[in-house]
């Protein structure tokens, strides 16, 4: 009869979608608990207990379960420049991982590294890294030809920067004397280091040979951050080399034991070729380029210029994944390498304190390519924006206004921040 009745309620639970097995005789059911187990003392037999559900069928629930992106997105609160900047990944797991390490090494065990944090490639980043520096070439390239097409303003006493013909009429200037002003900006014409920012780091011959010293800074190139990381990821130039190992250190506590020695580094290249790089990789070179003609076809122009922008952002992610870069926790200093220098540049907050050494953490992406948010125009031919309607209007990074107004298509991850669903009512219907 017990066989009969198993049977029974498998063949029903199969057929409601679903069928909880248990151990318990029976389960005495109570209004407020739900149910109490039975006495340990009580006779156990197997029974089934059988459950029905019902897939959601409502539009709204649907509609939230495949929605990737909001309606509307805040951007990230602005740090204050007083205060250091949290650590990306948590204090606590730092401390953690230090005691091993202290440990390993009164132990006398060595470190166990993978690549790239043992000096050798890792070759399945090799094209993500080429990828990535031939689409930094064609942003710098793109933007430089989309500035000539649309006007961009920036403030002379301040980093704002409006994308624009109009400039925009938000009293929120903090430079100097900006009381005087009551917070008015003091707009002039905008360069390309204004949309697109330039973070330079030390380019280093060996990441894991000698430590930047701050008397010997003046020893050392300095690059565009994206490009040293390209360069450490294994791509190969000729202006600026790079130590390839076929051999990994060996570290001991935080103390390396076999670099594999110290090799002189070759004197920087000033070739022709040198220069022509250059001017390809480094923004500071169209400041000094009159000559750069306007698109042939501004649209294609912009979409291909934001794609590059979605490529390098992309390669920078998966790259810093490996890779280690050096962030100051007070001011926008940044360092690839296993270790940050010891220049004494840093002039941020209490930098007296520590004597301008900079506060070296780990580097986030926005540290290696900030994104410049800037108001975005719905309407650039309409009327200036007022700061009795700023919280009607959204934001972009600066390189992707500048696509959208040269008529590319906004991409999806950006219309979130953008508010395009916010309808922006009129000054007097605001009031």
């Amino acid at each position: 009869m017990d066989a009969l009745l198993q049977r029974d309620f498998l063949l029903a639970g199969s057929s409601l979608g679903f069928v909880g097995i248990g151990t318990n005789r029976r389960v005495p059911y109570d209004k407020k608990f739900g149910y109490f187990p039975p006495h340990p003392s009580a006779p156990k037999k197997f029974c089934i207990l059988c459950c029905a559900f019902e897939a959601p069928t409502h539009a709204s629930t649907t509609a939230k379960k495949y929605n990737t992106h909001p309606q509307n997105v805040d951007l990230p609160p602005v740090l204050s420049k007083k205060k250091k900047k949290p650590f990306p990944i948590p204090i606590h797991k730092l401390q953690r991982a230090a005691r091993i390490d202290k440990k390993m090494a009164h132990m006398g065990i060595e470190k166990q590294l993978l690549p790239p944090k043992n000096g050798l490639l890792v070759p399945e980043l090799i094209p993500i890294a080429h990828r990535t520096l031939e689409s930094w070439k064609v942003l710098i390239k793109g933007l430089a030809q989309l500035l000539t097409i649309v006007p961009v303003h920036g403030c002379r006493e301040c980093s704002e920067v409006h994308v624009g013909r109009t400039p925009h009429l938000i009293h929120n200037c903090s430079g100097s004397k900006s009381a005087a002003r009551r917070s008015r900006h003091e707009w002039v014409r905008a360069t390309i280091n204004d949309v697109l920012v330039p973070i330079e780091s030390y380019h280093l011959f060996d990441p894991f040979g000698r430590r930047i010293k701050h008397e010997t800074r003046f020893n050392y190139d300095r690059i565009p951050a994206v490009v040293e990381l390209c360069i450490q990821a294994g791509v190969d130039l000729h202006q600026y080399p790079s130590r390839r190992r076929s051999a990994p250190i060996r570290i001991l506590g935080r103390k390396v034991i076999d670099r594999g020695g110290f090799l002189e580094e070759p004197k920087p290249c000033e070739s022709q070729d040198s220069m022509s790089l250059l001017r390809e990789i480094d923004t500071y070179s169209v400041l000094s380029d009159r000559t750069i003609p306007p698109p042939a076809d501004a649209r294609r122009t912009a979409e291909t210029t934001l794609k590059a922008y979605s490529t390098v952002r992309s390669g920078l992610r998966q790259l810093m994944r490996k890779y280690t870069v050096k962030a100051c926790g007070y001011c926008p200093e940044i360092h690839v390498g296993p270790w940050g220098h010891d220049a004494k540049l840093c002039g941020a907050f209490k930098h007296q304190w520590r004597d301008g050494k900079h506060g070296w953490q780990d580097a986030t992406i926005d540290e290696v390519l900030p994104p410049n948010y800037v108001w975005h125009v719905k309407e650039p031919e309409g009327p200036p924006l007022i700061g009795s309607l700023r919280g009607f209007y959204g934001k972009a990074p600066a390189v992707v206004e500048v696509c959208v107004q040269a008529g590319a298509a906004i991409p999806d991850a950006y219309r979130p921040m953008m508010r395009l669903d916010i309808v922006v009512p009129d000054h007097q219907e605001k009031s």
